[in-house]
């Protein structure tokens, strides 16, 4: 992948942390600010996808309800663990 010149200011002590990391695995600090950046435009890419998907889920109008989910989590470690809830609340008809 070929790569283009990309200059923007950070504060100098970010860039000092910057460049002990890149010195500590034997890459250049542009290398490491780069993944740095392709790995947050990733989680938000990732982020936005989970929300639609969830709107989709939403809009269906079946939910389970808050008071089954603290009861299935208060029984996590438990002898009597309870299975994952189903839905309980039906908007649609």
């Amino acid at each position: 992948m070929s790569t283009v010149p990309f200059t923007f200011r950070i504060e100098k002590d970010l860039k000092n942390s910057l460049d002990l990391e890149a010195q500590a695995e034997e890459r250049s600090s542009s290398y490491l600010a780069s993944q740095a950046i392709k790995t947050m435009l990733e989680i938000r890419t990732e982020k936005k996808q989970a929300i639609e998907k969830a709107i989709v889920e939403a809009d269906k109008g079946t939910f389970v309800s808050q008071k089954a989910v603290h009861q299935w989590m208060d029984s996590w470690d438990t002898e009597n663990e309870l299975d994952k809830p189903k839905a309980d609340i039906f908007l649609k008809n």
